[in-house]
């Protein structure tokens, strides 16, 4: 039997005195000593960013425009930058307040990460916008890169012929990534080829993976399926990329995480046929009602005001040129207040007509929240290129907008904006940076009201075909809570 060894005095007096200088740090306090942290508790700036692109196009004739931004004002140190797998810098950012920007060419093109820290680090944003003139599936393709993580929600993929759809894996890290895709259709779980059942994809350290979503499916020919993307260890970035002969191309980002409602801003005015897809991940069916927030209020779409999902199968609604010239935001809440079902959903917008049609996405985005930016924005003589729409849910809200210096020069120009309740605000025409030449960013800030919900729709017409793509704001989650500790020796005799 090993016998315990004895602690001397001197021994008890240091285990206690460490003992104590942790207690000061994690031990549960008193009521008055919790509030006391509470009220001293303040928000700093995060201290390290991380950001993933996926691979951009898997076209020859592919023109990519890489875009990033750091909002604030100058000063300070930090650091920033994109790369490639290999390590080569791609963007590499020296200051807040300025984009910079980059371009590459052609289907070689390859998946970036990167990371700011100091002061470059809050808020840090980058965005990659590729172009494809022609062919079956060419569009503009529009992405924010996103930071990487373990669950990722894609509604409004699809497995049907004349479309190509793939999920993008990219592991930043220096340790493999097991990942398992399952999709969903109207009749539910989509059962997977023989030989794919189970099958975890293994993304290896600093590398990307492209998963063609109807390999996965033993059942061809889903018009509307969601796609739900877990990693079992590891973490990262997952994107949907869509291909629609004849139609166009464009990126489908992850919806919000599941909630009993929802937003999807900034459908464009002149959508000719908007498709609503959406998923209920729970066991209880969801009753949901359907509105369009245009710039007078609320209203419900003809024939399609509720909407019933029923459990782990997905639906979806066609709601035609639902805008009817005036951009407006899908609002889902649930038909009975009482009983809030999560849910995710996205929207397939396509704006033009016969060969002249463009596709693009719209996922449930969250709120602005204190402040929310994205890069690569554009404008010219002739028209603007980018439209900002914002909508405030619950109360009427007042935001700041600040459009960048553009990455070639100018001065940034700020605008104040107040957004009704229930209601969206199409910004025409949007803040554009004061004698600046390049692309720029759009910040926008929460200053009272809310929340407030935003999009921006990039134009970037091609022969005719008006092509585009639309981008959310969302949180930048560029400060994080830090409670002030406080001594309490009291848990030494709890």
């Amino acid at each position: 039997m090993k016998q315990r060894a004895l602690l001397t005095p001197a021994a008890v007096t240091l285990a206690l005195a460490t003992i104590t200088g942790l207690a000061f740090l994690t031990a549960p306090a008193s009521a008055p000593a919790t509030a006391a942290r509470q009220e001293a508790a303040s928000r700093m700036p995060v201290e390290r960013s991380l950001l993933v692109c996926p691979p951009p196009s898997s076209s020859d004739i592919a023109e990519t425009t890489y875009t990033s931004l750091t909002p604030g004002k100058a000063g300070g140190h930090g650091s920033a930058r994109l790369l490639t797998k290999d390590g080569k810098a791609v963007l590499e950012p020296k200051e807040p307040g300025k984009p910079v920007g980059a371009t590459a060419s052609g289907a070689e093109a390859p998946a970036l990460t990167g990371v700011a820290e100091g002061v470059l680090a809050p808020g840090w944003t980058a965005q990659q916008t590729t172009k494809v003139s022609v062919g079956q599936a060419r569009g503009l393709l529009g992405v924010t890169c996103t930071a990487p993580g373990t669950d990722f929600w894609f509604p409004g993929v699809s497995t049907a012929k004349g479309r190509q759809d793939y999920v993008h894996l990219t592991n930043p890290d220096d340790t493999v990534a097991e990942v398992d895709i399952k999709l969903y259709g109207p009749e539910g779980l989509v059962k997977g080829k023989p030989g794919t059942a189970d099958t975890v994809i293994a993304v290896e350290p600093r590398s990307t993976v492209k998963v063609l979503l109807s390999s996965l499916a033993q059942e061809a020919h889903l018009a509307a399926v969601t796609a739900h993307v877990t990693t079992s260890s590891g973490r990262v970035g997952a994107s949907a990329q869509v291909a629609e002969d004849g139609v166009g191309a464009d990126w489908l980002p992850a919806s919000a995480g599941p909630a009993g409602s929802l937003v999807l801003p900034g459908i464009p005015a002149d959508a000719t046929s908007v498709r609503l897809v959406a998923f209920a991940p729970g066991e209880e069916d969801a009753d949901l009602d359907v509105r369009l927030a245009g710039p007078t209020g609320p209203i419900s779409p003809a024939g399609n005001e509720r909407l019933h999902l029923k459990a782990g199968m997905t639906a979806s609604v066609d709601l035609g040129d639902v805008t009817r010239g005036e951009a407006g935001s899908l609002l889902l809440t649930p038909t009975d207040p009482k009983k809030a079902v999560p849910v995710v959903a996205a929207l397939r917008v396509v704006r033009g007509t016969g060969t002249k049609q463009e596709l693009g996405f719209i996922p449930a985005g969250a709120p602005v929240g204190a402040r929310a930016t994205v890069a690569d924005n554009r404008s010219d003589s002739n028209d603007r290129a980018t439209a900002p729409a914002l909508t405030a849910v619950g109360a009427d809200a007042k935001v700041r907008m600040t459009a960048s210096p553009g990455t070639e020069g100018g001065t940034q120009e700020v605008r104040e904006f107040t957004v009704k309740a229930g209601t969206t605000l199409a910004v025409t025409p949007p803040p554009v940076p004061s004698g600046g030449k390049g692309s720029y960013a759009l910040t926008i800030e929460t200053l009272s009201g809310g929340p407030v919900h935003a999009a921006r729709t990039l134009s970037l017409p091609h022969e005719g075909i008006p092509m585009f793509t639309v981008q959310t704001f969302s949180d930048d989650q560029s400060t994080v809570s830090v409670p002030k500790a406080v001594e309490d020796p009291s848990i030494l005799v709890r």
